[in-house]
């Protein structure tokens, strides 16, 4: 099942939506679209000259997070896939399924639109990762999931034992990665933004009213105005590779 687009879509809860949105339009150098939803709950962050790929969500209960949209050709085969590697179906709203990895990450299909043109970097920055942060009991199916849901992609440990990379071929925007925690929970997301220089992008996030949260060898954690937690790493914004 050939995936065409990704998108990282920034879930958030609903008092803080607005936040989200202004601050993330600015981070990705993109305007909003008119809000889609029975609740005005979604929207798409829209680039000047590009395709989109990302999204966010007004969520009603817990503090959001991050997930990936995957579109394909046929929706319906890619989730009867996704269900057979152990995944369930949370919705069916026959043009866009919701899904649940074997670890309880959300994960979504929709059809392909024509999407090509990723965008650009921005200000030496670019949000191009969604990571998927498990539980140590849940990491080996989890890995072994998204790497046999996700055909043509290129799997392989990541530069940490803790990681695990999932490459999309050349042209989709948005990788995955996974993190094993230290710690028994449901699977969760966040985002990951690759920078030319860490130092300066996070003076930026900081402008536009993002906290330090912590840091660390290959990556900076960052808290979002509307309280979401994301990474800025030392990945370059081009290739998305580490860099050193």
């Amino acid at each position: 099942m050939r995936i065409r687009w990704t998108y990282a879509f920034v879930d958030r809860p609903d008092a803080a939506f607005t936040a989200a949105c202004d601050f993330w339009t600015a981070a990705t150098a993109t305007r909003l679209s008119e809000p889609r939803g029975a609740r005005s709950e979604f929207v798409t962050l829209l680039p000047e000259r590009a395709d989109a790929c990302v999204k966010a969500q007004a969520v009603r209960s817990g503090s959001g997070g991050a997930h990936l949209d995957f579109c394909v050709d046929d929706v319906a085969e890619f989730a009867e896939s996704a269900v057979r590697l152990g995944a369930s179906v949370v919705e069916d709203l026959g043009s866009l399924v919701v899904l649940r990895s074997p670890g309880g990450q959300l994960l979504c299909a929709g059809p392909w639109r024509g999407q090509s043109s990723r965008p650009g970097v921005v200000r030496g920055s670019r949000l191009d990762q969604v990571c998927v942060d498990v539980a140590p009991s849940a990491y080996g199916a989890e890995v072994a999931f998204w790497s046999g849901l996700l055909d043509g992609w290129h799997a392989r440990p990541g530069a940490l034992p803790e990681f695990h990379v999932v490459e999309p071929p050349p042209g989709l925007p948005v990788r995955l990665l996974m993190q094993r925690l230290d710690e028994e929970r449901p699977a969760s997301a966040h985002l990951d933004l690759a920078c030319a220089d860490v130092a300066a992008t996070r003076a930026w996030h900081e402008e536009l009213g993002a906290a330090f949260v912590a840091a660390f060898p290959g990556w900076t954690v960052m808290r979002d105005p509307a309280g979401g937690t994301y990474c800025l790493t030392t990945r370059d914004p081009e290739t998305g590779r580490m860099r050193g």
